[in-house]
């Protein structure tokens, strides 16, 4: 099975999302589960497309595939801030607040070690989560 990389990001009043293996397909949503849901039915559209009417299907599309999301730590931040409080998320991955803060509103990019760190943090966190049951 192939692997294809979605790279959602934060627009000015939704989210939009790509393919990078796939030119000419996005999706929009006003909601994580809305833009995954719109690629998704991008891509099938545009494989069914090509079927019906006798063009070349995308190489990415032609055997069964899963879809990887990928968002930049930007969007995530603004996604999630009222989940995850600046504090919370320091305590998570060690980070400052203040550090956050900027990563949050564009003013710096993480450096490569600090998205680690952040994601590192939250997958743990996942971990633990989904380890317990209430």
């Amino acid at each position: 099975m192939r692997t294809l990389h979605a790279v959602i990001e934060r627009a000015e009043h939704n989210y939009s999302a790509y393919v990078e293996e796939v030119d000419g397909v996005g999706g929009v949503g006003s909601t994580l589960d809305e833009v995954k849901k719109s690629l998704e039915e991008g891509l099938k559209v545009l494989k069914d497309d090509c079927l019906e009417f006798g063009y070349q299907v995308p190489e990415a599309l032609v055997d069964d595939y899963q879809l990887v999301f990928r968002m930049d730590t930007k969007s995530f931040l603004q996604m999630y801030c009222k989940i995850f409080t600046k504090s919370a998320l320091e305590r998570l991955t060690g980070i400052n607040q203040k550090q956050l803060w900027h990563y949050a509103n564009g003013v710096t990019k993480p450096r490569p070690a600090q998205v680690q760190k952040i994601e590192k943090a939250l997958h743990k966190l996942g971990e633990e989560l989904i380890s317990l049951e209430l």
